[in-house]
């Protein structure tokens, strides 16, 4: 296969030590190959310099002539104002293209990749959509080579399935960063893993990803009996150098500079693989063996204009563990709040057991204080941290998430996403609990902490409640799941492809018909038109007003938050003030979206005469 891409003794560092040194490798034609690697090891890093957008320090990057590469990045910038339709048209504006050509391909991707109405502004799309969108600009290139960052952020498990058949069917090559371990085993046939504890900083091997970590394995293992062999080494040459200054005369003078070089080769190695494992994640259960944690029975709940869902029955025993499934937007975090008591099920019942004990991981880890350092979110009082009838210190408590000393009086806002959840989790801990709520927690994680997740709830004694597009850590723990459809209805599977089996064949069908229909007006867009003329006489016009635009302030105010979240990042190292005012409106935005949500339940219940 022919050579596109090429790098040779590439290098790049931020501080003292490089992200990688000598980084070497070629991307052929055809090849479709995952890239991994733990958080802050640079995969984006090194997917912006293969795209030509961000500076190596040393070494070369080649592209092969008339090669066609595109780039998804992980951040998904439109410039205002354009319609769908207009940013595949700027992308292809440097194409030797006649319009015709230019207006039947922007068709063609957009069939391809779900969009219906080419002439929706791009700024009011969904999270999932605009990464949709971020894929079709680039994929309207016909690229020879793409590279993805994280292209599986803000998709739906659908979305995700999606977007796997799309890549296995293109006839492009590709490099795809990402943690979705699903994801990856489903669309890379060669795997690329960054990290330090390799030699130059990175190991690539043939294979899907289980023979990967096969191959990884033995390089490891080979590894730490090479760095064992050195430190016996080391250890003694120092013995020896250590005794009488006549004996020291007698060592050749190669002998001492061999020594000194093992003494290299071990520092080396021990950097390498310092701080190399995994965060120390443990829930605490409190072995309560209560039959029934948790009841709820005929719950519903529905929101402005249409039902989320309905009838839903649901027993939380110790060892139960719950996952729950659905398209974006079909109510599975409304379904985790209700059965939480955060929201209030508009019919049914919950009944908890008393003096259950709950502990919640939000979305977005709202919980989490921005304005406070790391050190005061891990341990408000004091220096010591209580866990399991122990004291830890603080040091000690951070270390066991991967957190550095320096870190420990960083503000918690310019923490990366990926820290923020462990810290999350880390608070959590703390707390012992029958009943666990988990709103979207493998958001931000490397595979390294989804696995030790995946293991700590795995062993968790209660019972527990997940929201994820996690299909692999859903498999694993869940012993049931709830999958709901988008449009109201909801069903009980044994696992996560037996839903999705049926959403597809759901949607497969629902677009049949759709396409039959010569009108413009989808199922979903009839659902949500109007609410019944009964509802409507119970508010004033001012509040029919409110109630008539609330959806639209809420999907706005939700994608503010998004560009927010963004911008707490970029401001991480961009000053203490610029980063404080980042933080500020995060958490004003939060807020807001808070209040938004609390007066759409307040004006829903008045129309069902509930206030």
């Amino acid at each position: 296969m022919a050579v596109l891409l090429s790098v040779q003794g590439l290098t790049k560092a931020y501080g003292v030590r490089p992200l990688f040194t000598e980084l070497t490798f070629d991307l052929s034609a055809n090849e479709r190959v995952g890239l991994i690697g733990p958080n802050g090891a640079g995969k984006s890093t090194l997917l912006k310099i293969l795209a030509g957008t961000e500076e190596l320090d040393s070494g070369t990057r080649s592209l092969r002539r008339a090669t066609k590469m595109g780039f998804v990045a992980q951040d998904d910038v439109f410039p205002q104002g354009l319609s769908v339709q207009d940013i595949i048209r700027a992308r292809l504006d440097g194409e030797s293209l006649e319009d015709h050509e230019k207006e039947t391909r922007i068709s063609k991707v957009l069939t391809r990749t779900g969009f219906d109405d080419f002439d929706k502004p791009a700024h009011l799309l969904s999270g999932g959509w605009r990464k949709r969108l971020g894929i079709a600009r680039e994929m309207a290139l016909e690229p020879d080579l793409l590279l993805l960052d994280e292209p599986t952020n803000h998709l739906d498990i659908p979305g995700i399935v999606w977007l796997q058949k799309l890549l296995r069917a293109s006839p492009f090559g590709y490099l795809v960063a990402t943690h979705d371990r699903a994801f990856l085993r489903g669309v890379a046939d060669e795997i690329l893993e960054i990290n330090r504890v390799y030699p130059g900083g990175f190991y690539r091997a043939p294979g899907n990803y289980d023979q990967f970590l096969e191959h990884r394995e033995i390089f490891l293992d080979g590894q730490a009996r090479m760095q064992e062999s050195v430190a016996n080494q080391v250890r003694r040459e120092t013995e020896w150098l250590g005794r009488k200054a006549a004996a020291r005369t007698c060592k050749a003078t190669s002998r001492i500079d061999e020594a000194a070089k093992r003494r290299g080769e071990l520092k080396e190695l021990q950097y390498r693989t310092a701080d190399s494992g995994s965060a120390g994640l443990d829930f605490v259960g409190t072995g309560r063996q209560t039959r029934k944690l948790m009841n709820a029975i005929g719950i519903a709940k529905s929101f402005p204009g249409r039902d989320l869902f309905s009838g839903i029955d649901i027993q939380l025993s110790p060892g139960t563990k719950l996952g729950l499934l659905g398209p974006n937007g079909s109510g599975k975090s409304v379904l985790l709040k209700v059965l939480s008591g955060e929201h209030k099920p508009d019919v049914g019942t919950v009944t908890e057991a008393e003096g259950l004990r709950k502990v919640i991981f939000e979305q977005g880890r709202t919980a989490l204080n921005h304005n406070v350092t790391l050190r005061k979110a891990l341990c408000p009082n004091g220096d010591m941290v209580a866990y399991r009838d122990r004291q830890i210190h603080v040091v000690a408590w951070a270390k066991q998430f991967l957190f550095k000393v320096e870190q420990l009086d960083v503000l918690v806002g310019a923490l990366s996403g990926g820290e923020q959840a462990r810290l999350r989790m880390a608070q959590m801990m703390q707390q012992p609990a029958d009943l666990l709520f988990l709103d979207e927690p493998t958001n931000d994680l490397d595979i390294p902490a989804l696995e030790v997740l995946e293991d700590t709830l795995s062993d968790f004694t209660g019972a527990l409640v997940i929201v994820s597009h996690d299909r692999e850590l859903l498999d694993r723990i869940c012993t049931e799941v709830i999958g709901l459809d988008g449009r109201g209805g909801s069903a009980m599977y044994a696992t996560v492809q037996q839903w999705l089996n049926v959403f597809e064949k759901a949607a497969a069908k629902e677009q049949k018909l759709s396409s039959k229909n010569t009108g413009n007006t989808t199922v979903n867009s009839s659902v949500k038109s109007a609410p019944s003329n009964a509802k409507r006489k119970k508010l004033s016009f001012a509040e029919q007003q409110e109630y008539d635009q609330m959806e639209a302030k809420v999907m706005v105010a939700e994608e503010k938050i998004i560009v927010l979240h963004e911008e707490v990042e970029k401001s991480a190292t961009a000053g203490h003030l610029i980063l404080t005012n980042a933080c500020n409106a995060l958490e004003k935005a939060q807020k807001e979206i808070e209040m938004l949500y609390n007066r759409w339940q307040e004006l829903e219940q008045k129309l069902d005469g509930k206030s």
